[in-house]
């Protein structure tokens, strides 16, 4: 491939994109100044809402509801029903599935039937608990496989299929097939969700949200309380943690607060419970996968056929992208000459499942490894050896969705040095030694890749603007569509900003997201958080730039190839004058100091429909290596060593990349390893406290943790700066965890492919285990 020019590398050097630079927010947030929604100093007269939900019923028509003893508790100003929605009662993302409170029927367990105002949050809870609701029980549909024999879909059926499957199984010297099931997640934000409403004059609204989609908020709130859009305002300066659990189903509790603030007239909060966040939120979809793959003798895939069964829950929330980009993401990094892939969004009376980090890559990915694993065991060859046979090349570059991969090169090489720096080699000869020598302890040995696309698949989500003021005294005020939520965005568009001007990093004050100042903005989802509103930030900057370097022009009779920004100074020709002074001279000048930038990515082309086009932008990539070990009489397993290499093209801001590698890895370690949820055979959630439902502590981060970023050409395509994004990614190098436990589990009885499913708990493992005994005294 013919390496692109990189302008920003052959112009000036860089002062402040592509440094190591702190996170905007780092001190406030270890020394406790960091305001969150629940730190913002409650007006006068503030009352906080609860949610009232019926703790018996699963799924069932509602008889009788009296919330007669919860309107006479002392300090209850108002009981929220249905009936006191003014305008749409609904708070889905698109498909109007979504109430804001039951009317008819109970959906799920948790679902909320009514909420409680008043003048102290704990008056609020404890008065929930006096309602009595009666409700006619209906049989809850719980599983996929209960879904599929009911026969219950939230969204139609959808597949990819190229050339002929059926055909090239038939042809196939081997064909395998097999079932796993992928466990859900809980996102675990440490904010959880919050939102509280101010009311304006004229019947405003300002909503304060811990949401990653504010104008999605907006909406919403205007929706159900009958206004326009233009009498509301969502703001959100920081979030605790969203990780995908506020793309959507923040909408909800901030339409609760803003339809108790124009009930009332007072300012009102919600903050739920972390037992009811968990609950009553959705969570990374579940899936059911049934496939078969097609080989040759060497192991090389010539059909694969897979099926999705995912569980969606009771309404379509964000099901249909995240089910989309399962699809997107089954090849893994693998070239499949038929394949056929299928999907099935099925309804559930469980909680609506929703965007979670990845959005639905993890799922298929790991189906993908679940299937180069199997080949390789069935064959007795290295699993590594098998993914490099399949990756994709310059001959066999076409995803199943017809997409090219264009940087394949960039995937052999990162796996090759990866392979190197690990000792992968020397380690799978020790491993094997040692699983000889060891009855009970068995270690496990995986490398695997990631190949993630980067662009929302909805194609009018690929779109961001930014608000850009310069001053006369120099400082500069940002604004964009972006929120956030730990991940350092805010810092890398101000970074970039800087850069623009000229200026010192505290010369940008970077300021919260608002409706009122960015409109008609997407989620900052999708990984493209940085690509979007970073380069629509920078067209601003650009833009009043070029206002101030043509008035300079004409001041000092001379080209604009001598006029230079940096260091809060502007130099022209020989003199050097404040940023400052120039701003001023503008300002008299009459000079437009202020800008709205947009950028919309080019060259995204998906027609789902049609199922043709290219749905991103570019595909990041990366690779993990880790090795475990497992104790076979109780199922424990250890994360020994892990070394990553992964992908950022050229870093806008190496410290914060490697932190979002770090974090995103632990946490995709956890939904494969230790994150279980749990819903009973009646349909409760049995999991929703840190008591019963287990993330990663920092005992569980391998001691032996090396994380390096891939020196490469940077991205081929014109991204801000040549980088790539980092959010979601990182998620899915802890496939490489999961499979070295399957390599494990599978050094009892060679030959035999584990029956393990995710997540990988001592139970699962142990299960697996004394599977491959009974399966060896057989053989």
């Amino acid at each position: 491939m013919t390496e692109p020019l990189d302008r920003e590398n052959v112009s000036a050097p860089l002062k402040h994109v592509r440094k190591a630079l702190p996170h905007d927010s780092a001190a406030k947030h270890v020394s406790g100044t960091a305001t969150y929604i629940d730190d913002i100093v409650e007006p006068v007269g503030t009352l906080h809402i609860a949610p009232g939900w019926t703790r018996h019923a699963v799924r069932g028509r509602l008889s009788s509801i009296d919330l007669t003893d919860v309107r006479a508790t002392p300090g209850v100003v108002a009981v929220l029903t249905a009936a006191d929605i003014s305008g749409i009662n609904d708070c889905s993302s698109a498909f109007g599935d979504d109430p804001v409170l039951a009317e008819e029927e109970i959906l799920f367990f948790g679902q909320v039937v009514f909420a409680v105002v008043a003048e102290t949050r704990d008056i609020a809870r404890k008065a929930t608990l006096k309602a009595r609701i009666d409700v006619a029980p209906i049989t809850p549909i719980l599983t996929p496989d209960d879904a599929v024999a009911a026969d219950t879909t939230v969204l139609p059926d959808y597949q990819f299929r190229r050339g002929s499957p059926e055909t090239g199984l038939q042809a196939s010297e081997t064909v395998l097939s097999g079932s796993m099931t992928i466990g859900g997640q809980e996102h675990f934000y440490l904010e959880g969700q919050v939102a509280m409403a101010v009311p304006q004059e004229d019947g405003g609204m300002l909503v304060y949200s811990s949401t990653q989609h504010p104008t999605e908020v907006q909406h919403t709130v205007a929706k159900v309380l009958g206004v326009s859009d233009a009498l509301v305002t969502a703001e959100v300066r920081r979030m605790g943690g969203g990780f995908g659990g506020k793309e959507s189903q923040a909408n909800q509790w901030a339409a609760l607060a803003a339809i108790a603030c124009q009930k009332t007239g007072r300012c009102c909060k919600l903050r739920l419970d972390r037992d009811d966040d968990m609950i009553m939120t959705g969570k990374r979809h579940d899936f059911k996968v049934n496939w078969k793959v097609g080989h040759d003798v060497s192991g090389r895939i010539r059909a694969v056929d897979m099926e999705f069964l995912a569980r969606c829950g009771y309404s379509a929330d964000l099901s249909l992208g995240v089910n989309d980009r399962t699809m997107f993401h089954a090849d893994s990094s693998y070239f499949y000459p038929d394949a056929s892939i299928r999907s099935r969004r099925l309804r559930t009376d469980t909680c609506s499942n929703t965007a979670f980090r990845g959005f639905g890559g993890p799922q298929g990915m790991l189906a993908a490894e679940r299937m180069i694993d199997a080949i390789a065991i069935r064959l007795g060859k290295d699993p590594l050896d098998i993914r490099k046979l399949n990756f994709y090349d310059g001959e066999r570059n076409m995803t199943p969705y017809g997409m090219p991969v264009e940087e394949f090169d960039v995937m052999h090489d990162l796996i090759s040095k990866l392979e190197r720096e690990s000792n992968y080699w020397t380690r799978r000869e020790e491993i094997t030694a040692f699983n000889d020598a060891n009855a009970v302890l068995k270690k496990g040995l995986a490398l695997t890749p990631v190949k993630f696309g980067i662009s929302f698949t909805l194609k009018h989500l690929n779109q961001a603007g930014a608000l850009v003021h310069l001053y006369t005294d120099g400082s500069v005020h940002l604004n964009h569509g972006g929120t956030e939520m730990g991940q350092g965005l805010y810092q890398k568009v101000a970074q970039v900003v800087a850069e623009e001007f000229g200026v010192t990093m505290d010369k940008v004050i970077i300021t919260a997201t608002n409706t009122s100042k960015v409109p008609n903005t997407g989620p900052t989802a999708a990984s493209s958080g940085t690509d979007l509103n970073a380069m629509a930030a920078k067209r601003a900057a650009q833009e009043i730039k070029a206002r101030l370097v043509e008035f300079l022009c004409e001041q000092h009779q001379c080209g604009a190839d001598v006029i230079h920004f940096g260091d809060n100074k502007v130099l022209i020709g020989e003199k050097n004058y404040p940023l400052s002074e120039i701003a001023k001279q503008a300002y008299v000048g009459r000079i437009q100091m202020s800008h709205a930038g947009y950028f919309a990515t080019p060259g995204i082309t998906w027609d789902r429909e049609t199922v043709s086009g290219r749905p991103f932008y570019y595909f990041a990539f990366g690779g993990a290596c880790s090795e475990v070990t497992i104790d076979t009489m109780t199922g424990e397993m250890l994360v020994d060593r892990v070394d990553i290499l992964h992908d950022v093209g050229h870093s806008l801001n190496p410290a914060i990349d490697l932190g979002q590698i770090e974090g995103g890895f632990v946490q995709g370690m956890g939904w494969l390893t230790t994150e279980e949820l749990v819903w009973d055979d009646e349909g409760r959630l049995r999991t929703h406290a840190p008591s019963t439902y287990k993330i990663p502590t920092a005992s569980d981060i391998p001691a032996d943790f090396t994380v390096q970023l891939y020196e490469g050409r940077g991205n081929p395509q014109d991204t801000i700066y040549r980088s790539k994004a980092v959010g979601e990614p990182p998620v899915m190098l802890a496939n490489s965890v999961f499979c070295a436990i399957v390599d494990a589990v599978a050094s009892i009885a060679p030959g035999e492919v584990p029956d393990l499913d995710a997540p990988a708990t001592p139970e699962a493992i142990m299960k697996a285990v004394q599977d491959m005994r009974r399966r060896k005294v057989h053989a």
